[in-house]
C-alpha cells in the first residue's frame, strides 16, 4: 500500500499562483492567475468560498499569509500596492493599508515569549474596556464601504487583534522594501539597508532576527540569491512594551477608521435631503424667471399672505401639499439620523481616542521604559489636541443641526398653511397659530436658503452650498460659506480678552471657519505622525547581521512563478533557529542544501550547512555509516521542498532515467541524523555558495516507505501542514492538485477501495495521457496542460470546483 492518503483532487480553470494551509484548521487558500482567491477544505478538496477580484481590493495577487490562530488571512495585491486582511470565515475584507511597492511574498508570526510579562498588559486592556463604552454599530443600511463595523458584535477592535499574545505580518518587495505590522494593522517598524527583491521572509518567533532572501543583479547583471539575516533584537528585548505600544496604537487605527465609517453614514443620510431638496426647492430656484428675488416673494407671502402668481402655480402644480409634507418628514429624518450618528458614533470614538492616546503620552512619558520605541511626547501631545479640535467640531455641528431642525420645521410648518389657505383647505386650529418666535426661525431659514446669493450650487447644481448642515460634511479645504455667528457669545468673547487663555495650551483651537471634514483630516495627520515615528526609530534599530551568497538563477527558471520556487525558509521555535532549504540544479542537480542559523545573531551554530544527495534506492533505509553507492537508476532531483515539522522535510522529486517520462515522487525525509552531523563547511564571504561546494558537508539519505509515487501527476510543486498532517500537490502547468493525508492509517477494507479507485484513477490517467500526446503533437505545448484544458472544456457552464466522487474522476 503506498504511503500517504490521497483524500483529494482537483483539476482547476485556471493556473494557481500561491497556496497556503490554515495554521490550526483543514483549509487551504488558493490564489489563481485569475485573481481570485478560493479556500477549500481537506475533504475532498471541496470548496469552502471564493473571493472574486473587485475594483476596490485589486485583481493581481502577489502572496498570501494566513494570521497564526487561522481566522483572518492576508492577501497582497500588485495592481492596486495592497494588502487585505480578510475574515476566513465568511469572506470578508475585514481591513486593507496600502503599501509603498507591490508585495512579492508575505509571513505572519506569532510571537512566543514570556507569557507572565504579558499578563499585566492583559489586566490593563480589561481596564479600558471598563472605562469605555462599547462602540454602537453602525446602521447596516449605510455600511457598505467596509463591513468592519457592520455585523453585530460585542467588540470589533478585539475580533481583529485576536488574542493578547503579540502577531507581527512581515510584508516584502521590490527594492529591498520590508515592514513589520503589529497584529497585520500597525507598522511597527521600516527596515533599511536590503538590497534586491524580497521573494521569501521568516521572522523568528522570539523576535530577535529577520531571515530574508532577495534576488539582486549582480555586477554581470545575473540574479543571485541572497540570504540575509536582520538583528532585530530591540524587538525582542522590549516586547513588554513593544505589545501595549502596538495594542494601543492598533485601536487608535481601528477608531480612526470608525470614525470615517461614521462620517460616510453621515454623507449619505444628507445626500438624501439633497435628493428632495434637488428635486423640490432648488429647482423652484433655478426654474424662476421673474425679475423678483425668489426671498423676496416669500417674505411678501409671510407678511402680507398673498404670493405672486408664479410663485402659487410652481408651489400648488409642482411642490403640492402632499409632496411638501413628505419633504419636510424626509428633511427632519435625515436631520435626527445625523444628530444621533454624531452624538453615539463621533462623539464616543473621539473618546475613546483621546483615552488611548492619553494612555500613549503617559507611556512616552515614562522614558526608561517606551523611548527606545520611538514615542514622542510631543507628537502625541499635537494629535490629542487634534482629537479634541475634531470633538468640538463635531459640537459645534450638533448646534448646527439643531438650530437648522427648528428653522426647517417652522418655514414647512408656515408654507403647508399658507398651501393650504391657497387651495382653501381647512386649516387645523394648532397649525393656524404662529408666534414671534416661529416667524424669526422662519425669516432666518429664507435669509439662509434663499439669499441674494442664488448662484451658488455645487459642482452637480444642488442646493448645496448655502445649506449650513451640509457644507460641514464637504470633503473640501474651502471655508465655510455660513461660519457660525459668534457675535455675543459669551465664552469666545472672554477668551479673546484673556491675553493668557488666548493662547493657553489647555484649550483646544476650534477652526469656526472649517468644516467637519477639514478638521478630520487634520487629526488623521497629526496621529498619522505620532503612529509612524516608532516604526522609523525601531527600523533604524535593524541592522544586517550576516549576508549569505547562496547561487545564480538558472535561465531554466526564469519563467517559474516565484512564489513557488525554493529557497524556502523555517523557524524552528524550540531550538531557536533559521532553517533555508534550496537547491543548485546547474551545479549539483542531485541534493538539496539545509542551511541553518541561530535566531540570535551573536550565537553560532554546529552544522550550520549540510548537503543531501538523493542518489539512493528507493525502498532503502537510513544508514548514515554506510556508504551507498551512486546509481543512474536511482538518481533524483529535488523539484520543491518544505519543512513539514522541525525535524521532517517534505520534498518533491523528479527522477533522472528518463527525460521523456520522468516518475515524479513525494517524500518525507527525516533529518535526525543529519542536523547531528559534526562536520563543519568554512565560508568564503567573497565568493558565492556554488563556487565552493566542495567543502560541504554531503548525507546519503533513503525515505524508505516514506514516499509514494506521483502516477499520471507532473507534481511540481507542495504545501504542507504538520500541525494538520497534510500536503497538497501541484502539477507542474499550476492546474492540478492532490491533496493527501501524510500520517493515516487505514484498514484492511480501506485498502481495498483505494486499490479499486487506484485501477479506476489509472484508466482515467491512461486516457488523460492519449489525450496529452494529441495535444502535444498538435500544439507542442505541455501535455498535461492540454488534457487538463480538455476536460476543463467538457465541464460546461457547471462549477468547475464542485466536490468530486472519487480520487480520479475529473
Amino acid at each position: 500500500m503506498p504511503a500517504f492518503r490521497q483524500v483529494g483532487e482537483k483539476q482547476l480553470p485556471n493556473p494557481i499562483l500561491y497556496m497556503a494551509w490554515s495554521p490550526n484548521r483543514d483549509l487551504i487558500a488558493l490564489a489563481n492567475t485569475a485573481g481570485e482567491l478560493l479556500l477549500h477544505r481537506l475533504a475532498n478538496f471541496q470548496r469552502v468560498w471564493s473571493l472574486l477580484p473587485n475594483e476596490n481590493t485589486g485583481k493581481e495577487i502577489t502572496s498570501l499569509a494566513w494570521r497564526p490562530d487561522g481566522k483572518v488571512l492576508a492577501f497582497s495585491v500588485g495592481d492596486t500596492k495592497q494588502v487585505v486582511l480578510c475574515d476566513a470565515e465568511k469572506a470578508e475584507i475585514l481591513h486593507l493599508f496600502p503599501v509603498e511597492y507591490p508585495a512579492s511574498c508575505m509571513h505572519w508570526t506569532e510571537v512566543h515569549g514570556d507569557s507572565s510579562t504579558l499578563s499585566s498588559f492583559s489586566e490593563s486592556e480589561d481596564e479600558s474596556s471598563r472605562f469605555l463604552p462599547k462602540l454602537p454599530t453602525l446602521p447596516k443600511s449605510y455600511s457598505t464601504t467596509s463591513k468592519i463595523f457592520s455585523e453585530e458584535k460585542s467588540d470589533e477592535v478585539t475580533n481583529l487583534l485576536g488574542e493578547v499574545r503579540l502577531n507581527i505580518l512581515v510584508v516584502g518587495g521590490p527594492s529591498g522594501f520590508v515592514e513589520l505590522y503589529a497584529y497585520g494593522l500597525y507598522k511597527i517598524a521600516t527596515p533599511s539597508g536590503i538590497s534586491g527583491t524580497c521573494r521569501s521572509l521568516g521572522l523568528s518567533s522570539d523576535l530577535r532576527s529577520l531571515s530574508v532572501i532577495t534576488e539582486i543583479r549582480s555586477a554581470e547583471d545575473n540574479p543571485e540569491i541572497h540570504y540575509i539575516q536582520l538583528d532585530t533584537g530591540l524587538l525582542s528585548s522590549c516586547l513588554p512594551e513593544l505589545t501595549k505600544m502596538a495594542r494601543k496604537f492598533t485601536h487608535i487605527s481601528t477608531l480612526l477608521q470608525y470614525l470615517r465609517l461614521s462620517l460616510t453614514c453621515m454623507c449619505e443620510a444628507w445626500e438624501e435631503i439633497l435628493m428632495q431638496m434637488d428635486l423640490r426647492l432648488t429647482k423652484f430656484v433655478q426654474e424662476k424667471n421673474t425679475s423678483t428675488q425668489v426671498q423676496d416673494e416669500f417674505l411678501e407671502l409671510l407678511l402680507w399672505g398673498h404670493a405672486s402668481p408664479e410663485l402659487q402655480a410652481l408651489l400648488m402644480n409642482q411642490l403640492t401639499v402632499k409632496g411638501l409634507k413628505m419633504l419636510g418628514q424626509s428633511i427632519d429624518s435625515s436631520y435626527s439620523s445625523i444628530q444621533k450618528l454624531v452624538i453615539s458614533h463621533l462623539q464616543s470614538g473621539s473618546e475613546a481616542l483621546l483615552y488611548h492616546l492619553s494612555e500613549v503620552k503617559g507611556m512616552a512619558l515614562w522614558k526608561q521604559k517606551f523611548q527606545p520605541l520611538g514615542l514622542d511626547p510631543a507628537a502625541i501631545e499635537d494629535a490629542i489636541v487634534a482629537v479634541g479640535s475634531f470633538t468640538l467640531k463635531a459640537n459645534e455641528l450638533l448646534q448646527v443641526i439643531d438650530k437648522s431642525m427648528k428653522n426647517f420645521k417652522a418655514f414647512f410648518r408656515w408654507l403647508y398653511v399658507a398651501m393650504l389657505r391657497m387651495s382653501e383647505d381647512h386649516v387645523p386650529p394648532e397649525l393656524n397659530k404662529m408666534t414671534q418666535k416661529d416667524l424669526a426661525f422662519v425669516a432666518d431659514f429664507l435669509s439662509e436658503h434663499f439669499s441674494a446669493n442664488e448662484e451658488l450650487f455645487d459642482r452637480k447644481g444642488k442646493y448645496f452650498n448655502v445649506e449650513r448642515v451640509g457644507q460641514y460634511l464637504k470633503d473640501e479645504d474651502e471655508d465655510l460659506i455660513s461660519p457660525p455667528n459668534m457675535e455675543g457669545n459669551q465664552w469666545v468673547t472672554f477668551v479673546k480678552q484673556s491675553t493668557h487663555l488666548k493662547d493657553s495650551p489647555l484649550l483646544f483651537p476650534t477652526y469656526p471657519q472649517k468644516s467637519l471634514h477639514f478638521v478630520k483630516r487634520m487629526m488623521e495627520g497629526s496621529i498619522d505622525l505620532c503612529l509612524q515615528k516608532p516604526a522609523e526609530v525601531i527600523g533604524h534599530s535593524v541592522t544586517q547581521a550576516v549576508c549569505l551568497r547562496l547561487y545564480t538563477v538558472p535561465e531554466s527558471s526564469e519563467n517559474t512563478p516565484r512564489l513557488f520556487e525554493l529557497p524556502s525558509l523555517w523557524n524552528d521555535k524550540k531550538a531557536g533557529m533559521h532553517h533555508v532549504v534550496f537547491c543548485m540544479p546547474e551545479i549539483s542537480p542531485s541534493k538539496i542544501y539545509i542551511l541553518r542559523r541561530a535566531t540570535d545573531p551573536s550565537r553560532s551554530v554546529p552544522n550550520g550547512l549540510v548537503a543531501l544527495n538523493f542518489n539512493t534506492p528507493l525502498n532503502s533505509s537510513i544508514d548514515d555509516e554506510t556508504p551507498v553507492p551512486t546509481s543512474a537508476d536511482s538518481s533524483y532531483s529535488c523539484l520543491d521542498a518544505r519543512f513539514y515539522d522541525d525535524e521532517t522535510l517534505t520534498v518533491v522529486l523528479r527522477s533522472r532515467e528518463d527525460d521523456e517520462n520522468k516518475m515524479r515522487v513525494l517524500a518525507q525525509l527525516h533529518l535526525n541524523s543529519v542536523l547531528s552531523w559534526n562536520e563543519e563547511f568554512t565560508w568564503d564571504l567573497t565568493l558565492r555558495l556554488e563556487q565552493q561546494t566542495e567543502g560541504i558537508p554531503v548525507q546519503c539519505l533513503a525515505w524508505g516507505n516514506q514516499s509514494r509515487e506521483m502516477d499520471n501527476l507532473k507534481a511540481q510543486f507542495v504545501a504542507v501542514n504538520g500541525i494538520r498532517k497534510v500536503a497538497c500537490v501541484l502539477s507542474a502547468n499550476l492546474r492540478h492538485v492532490r491533496v493527501f493525508e501524510m500520517d493515516a492509517e487505514e484498514e484492511e477494507e480501506e485498502e481495498e477501495r483505494a486499490d479499486e479507485s487506484q485501477e479506476m484513477s489509472s484508466d482515467q490517467d491512461r486516457l488523460e495521457d492519449t489525450m496529452t500526446n494529441q495535444s502535444d503533437a498538435g500544439e507542442g505545448g505541455d501535455g498535461a496542460g492540454g488534457a487538463e484544458d480538455a476536460q476543463v472544456a467538457g465541464q460546461g457552464s457547471g462549477d468547475i470546483l464542485d466536490e468530486t466522487a472519487g480520487s480520479d474522476t475529473l
